[in-house]
């Protein structure tokens, strides 16, 4: 007589089978996942190894500047705060010929390389125009040369890199007298940074945005070559360079156009609650022959029901009336103008 467990599995043997290759195929390794997973190494792998080769590359270039490759995680945030691509390599050029230097370097390695550039100023893009993935991030701040110069005359301009500051400029050409035709409403913005998008602001209406009063460039081609661009000179690489989020070459000097810069300002505020009639007011404002030099509309919060007391102006000595106004979370909108005039002119500006 044979054993219980013998006489279990001839009672059960189809039960048993089952059970033992269910188990036995569970055993073998998942090979599509082994290759997967081999597939994921070796690609770590190989970028691991493009990425040291491109280092490696790069630390060979003679240099007035220098390259970081640790501690640049700034690089992959701007003002959008929308995309975050991490580059390889942040290049802080001191001179024009860093920047040709490096962009020639990478576009003579071709695209096995995979680098690509982008231009940084002080990351108030939106969309990730001054990131690079794995790419290299040029830090604009950082060059030098040239040295800011102003001319006067009768067409005054002022000769500026394109990692300088606006507010660096207005400070400089307001100790000849003069000043930047357009501005942004923020100044504290690099001069290739605005010129590449637009720069947009208050006196657009009659100067158009600040790409519009430019009258010549230096740029850095894809190639790494250094060209001079204007109206009469390279005009296809002008037009396209400024507005052209980066996409035809980097801004290294700008000569912008100046005007006298005014000696006293008034400034005013109006306030509406009615989209309809503010967009009436701007409108006429805009294109009437003699009206302000600065308008500019914008929409803002009630939150304090201060509409009724709220002056449309005020004493700039007192601006306590101005930053209490609020309003109860009603859409408001706001004409913000200012009128320039000369100290003798101060008796008839309330009647203008």
């Amino acid at each position: 007589m044979g054993s219980p467990l013998s006489s279990f599995l001839r009672q059960n043997k189809p039960l048993f089978f089952r059970i033992f290759f269910i188990l036995f195929f569970s055993c073998i390794p998942d090979t599509a996942n082994l290759c997967s997973n081999l597939s994921l190494a070796t690609t770590a792998v190989q970028t691991h190894s493009a990425s040291s080769d491109n280092h490696f590359s790069l630390k060979k270039l003679t240099l007035d500047g220098h390259f970081s490759f640790e501690n640049i995680h700034y690089a992959a945030k701007d003002f959008g705060n929308t995309y975050h691509f991490h580059p390889s390599a942040v290049l802080y050029p001191k001179s024009i010929s860093d920047i040709s230097s490096t962009i020639k370097h990478i576009f003579n390695i071709g695209t096995a390389s995979q680098l690509t550039v982008a231009a940084r100023g002080h990351g108030h893009s939106l969309q990730g125009q001054a990131q690079a993935h794995q790419g290299v991030v040029i830090n604009m701040p950082s060059l030098q040369k040239p040295v800011m110069k102003v001319h006067t005359g009768e067409l005054p301009y002022v000769d500026v890199s394109g990692g300088e500051l606006w507010i660096n400029i207005l400070h400089e050409t307001l100790k000849h007298g003069l000043a930047p035709k357009s501005w942004t409403d923020y100044l504290h913005l690099t001069v290739g940074g605005t010129l590449s998008n637009a720069g947009i602001s208050g006196q657009a209406f009659l100067h158009g945005p600040q790409i519009n009063n430019v009258y010549q460039l230096e740029v850095v081609t894809g190639k790494g070559d250094v060209l001079t661009c204007s109206e009469q000179q390279n005009a296809d690489l002008f037009h396209g360079v400024l507005g052209g989020l980066g996409q035809f070459g980097i801004i290294t000097r700008a000569r912008i156009s100046l005007e006298p810069a005014p000696k006293m300002v008034r400034w005013i505020r109006v306030l509406y609650s009615e989209f309809s009639i503010f967009t009436k007011d701007q409108e006429h404002l805009i294109s009437s022959e003699s009206s302000f030099d600065y308008i500019e509309g914008f929409v803002i919060i009630n939150r304090t029901g201060l509409l009724n007391n709220w002056r449309s102006s005020f004493n700039p000595r007192d601006p306590l009336q101005a930053s209490k106004f609020n309003s109860d979370g009603k859409v408001l909108y706001c004409l913000e103008m200012a009128k320039h005039f000369n100290p003798d002119e101060a008796g008839i500006m309330d009647k203008v």
